[in-house]
Parts: structure tokens; C-alpha cells; sequence
């Protein structure tokens, strides 16, 4: 690469100064508002422990982000090509609308050329930003309050079960292909705050989340790396057992979670997750609490990347971490589904100690 990027905490000092220099190489995405900006972007600064840096478009629609308004990350591209800023401007002014390839060709455009267009540009097409954005507005109609059903209707779900195919389609992988490869089962539970994908293997669960969170086809994809698993539609007794355990926490009978878990992660990592298994329900923590409870008080930023990294929600409980000021951070599963944990723990488990601790 003849671009090496700067370690994070250069790139933050980078977003402060508005460095042109490396405006189009990287981009900022903010967890706390659901954007990726531009480096140069004018808007207010948000908070170092807020902020995580992407090197392409795709990776930011990956994160189930959605490009800021103020510094339209997107524009570059758009104005060197009259194709590209045609279709970046219709995304925008629809961001829900389900685009087909019927659509582009009926606005006089070739698939062909625009996909190309698009990869060579973004690394995505335009119908995967299009389906990117439309589950991102999906998650901001579920933030701003909408019901589940009528997020799933936005996001271009016809029913629940419209979700439950999309993991299937995710997951799905030709026998043939699985052939002399180790094998985890993936599922699907439901919730009483929408469905949960969890994936297993035979002896422990490796990945438990909200199954229309937008990073969940990134995170897959990275589990099949590390494992070097085929994954595939069905249950096992980790997935039966986890599932037996949330249906117990959400009708309030037990906050107790002890299905085994995978060790993925680095040995801070998994620190951070023990640490964070300790805090009671109806209990809550800040990064910096939890760092010093780690005795590693310098390392706050450290701790709020590490709780980002974490992909078994509700049983690792990172909805139990607050801003310094007590206000509610950026959570992967939404922060209408933190608000609601987090109540819903206040009233159903404070001073129980139903909290299971990792050993």
C-alpha cells in the first residue's frame, strides 16, 4: 500500500485539525450517532471513546452506518461521475426504498456499468449500499421508536421470517463446500425485543446477536476466518441452552447465564469481558470505572474498544456501560434496546445478585 494509516489516536488528532491531507483515505464513524464523516467534516467533534476509524465506504456501510449530511462523505465520488451522482442522489432522497436492477435499467443506466462504478469506487454496488441503507434506516425508525414489525416492513422485511431468510441466505453455503471443514449450527431466538442469531458448535456458543444488526454479516464473516468453520442453519445444545436462558431473563425468572463460551478475543479483550460478566443487573459502569477495576486506569479508550468488540449480547453485558455523565452510549443492538435492558434489569433483578460470573 503506498497509504499507511496513522495509528487511531493520530487519525482522532486528524478529525480535530481537519487534516486534508487525509481526507478520502479514511473515514470516522461515530457509534453514538449511527454516521461515518470525512475527516475534514465541520461538524461538532465527538468524543475520542466514540469515534472508530474505517478505511473504505464499505467497511462504514458495513458498521451499519449512514453517511453524515454535513460533509457527504459520498460527494467525491458523485461529482467525478454523473452515473455514480445520479444514483447517490436518489439513495438519499429514498433512503428506504428496495432498489432492483429492474429500477437502474428503467432510469436509462447498464447494471453492469453501474456496478462496476460503484465497486470501483465504494468496494460495495449500489444494490448492497442501497440494502446496507435501507436496514440502516431500519435501526434509526427503531431508535426513534417504531415498532420492531414495522422496522423489519422499512427495512424491506415482509415479516420476521423475511429476516430469519436473509441470515439463512448469510449463512447458506453449497455441501459441497463444507466438505472437510469444521461445522458451527446458527439459529435464531426469538425475543420479546426482536430476533437473536446465536452460532455454536458442540461445546460452546461463539456469536449471539440481534439479527438485523447491520454489522452482523461482517461479524460472521470474521468468525469463519477465525474458526476456519462452515456454518449452517440448526441447534445444538449450546443454542438450546442459551436459549433456554434468555427466555428465562426476559421473563424475569433468572439474570443467570451459563451456557459455555467460545474464547475468542485477546487475552484484554477477554479481561474487559469478565470484567464486564461482574457488573450486577440493574448495575451499570463507565470506561473508566471499568478500567480501573482492570487496574489499568490509563487504558479507557482500550476498554471502550474492547466492549465494541464484543459479539455475545446480553450474556457479556455491554448495555451495561454508560457515558462518564451517566448519559447512554452507542450500542450495537440500538439504544432503544439498551434503554430497554436496562430497565427492564432495574425492575426485574436489582439487589437479586442473579449475575453469573465467569470462572
Amino acid at each position: 500500500m503506498l497509504f499507511q494509516r496513522p495509528d487511531d489516536d493520530h487519525l482522532y488528532q486528524a478529525l480535530i485539525a481537519r487534516d486534508a491531507a487525509l481526507d478520502g483515505f479514511v473515514y470516522a464513524g461515530v457509534t453514538t450517532t449511527g454516521i461515518f464523516c470525512r475527516i475534514t467534516c465541520p461538524a461538532r467533534k465527538p468524543r475520542r471513546e466514540n469515534v472508530v476509524f474505517y478505511d473504505t465506504v464499505a467497511q462504514c456501510f458495513e458498521a451499519g452506518l449512514r453517511p453524515c449530511k454535513r460533509c457527504r462523505p459520498l460527494a467525491r465520488a458523485g461529482e467525478a461521475d454523473p452515473l455514480v451522482g445520479d444514483l447517490l442522489a436518489r439513495l438519499e432522497a429514498e433512503p428506504e426504498r428496495r432498489w432492483s436492477e429492474t429500477d437502474v435499467v428503467r432510469l436509462g443506466h447498464d447494471p453492469s456499468t453501474v456496478r462496476r462504478a460503484f465497486k470501483r469506487r465504494f468496494g460495495l454496488s449500489f444494490l448492497e449500499m442501497a440494502r446496507l441503507r435501507r436496514v440502516g434506516q431500519a435501526v434509526e425508525n427503531l431508535a426513534g421508536g417504531a415498532s420492531v414489525i414495522e422496522a423489519q416492513q422499512e427495512a424491506g422485511f415482509a415479516s420476521g421470517s423475511g429476516f430469519r431468510n436473509a441470515v439463512t441466505r448469510l449463512l447458506g453455503e453449497a455441501p459441497a463446500g463444507m466438505r472437510r471443514r469444521p461445522l458451527l449450527l446458527a439459529d435464531w431466538i426469538e425475543t420479546p425485543i426482536g430476533a437473536m442469531v446465536a452460532v455454536a458448535d458442540g461445546h460452546a456458543l461463539h456469536l449471539l446477536e440481534f439479527l438485523e444488526r447491520t454489522a452482523l454479516p461482517a461479524e460472521i464473516r470474521k468468525l469463519q476466518k477465525a474458526t476456519g468453520s462452515a456454518i449452517a442453519m440448526g441447534r445444538n445444545a449450546p443454542i438450546g441452552q442459551i436459549a433456554a436462558e434468555l427466555d428465562a431473563y426476559f421473563a424475569g425468572r433468572s439474570a443467570r447465564f451459563e451456557t459455555r463460551l467460545a474464547g475468542h478475543g485477546t487475552p484484554f479483550e477477554r479481561d474487559v469481558w469478565r470484567a464486564l460478566r461482574k457488573i450486577p443487573p440493574g448495575a451499570a459502569r463507565s470506561y473508566s470505572q471499568l478500567a480501573a477495576e482492570l487496574d489499568r486506569p490509563d487504558a479507557t479508550r482500550a476498554v471502550a474498544r474492547a466492549n465494541g468488540t464484543n459479539q455475545i449480547a446480553i450474556v457479556i453485558p455491554c448495555h451495561r456501560v454508560l457515558a462518564a455523565d451517566g448519559g447512554l452510549t452507542g450500542y450495537g443492538g440500538g439504544l432503544w434496546r439498551k434503554r430497554w435492558l436496562l430497565e427492564h434489569e432495574r425492575v426485574m433483578f436489582s439487589g437479586t445478585g442473579g449475575h453469573h460470573e465467569p470462572e
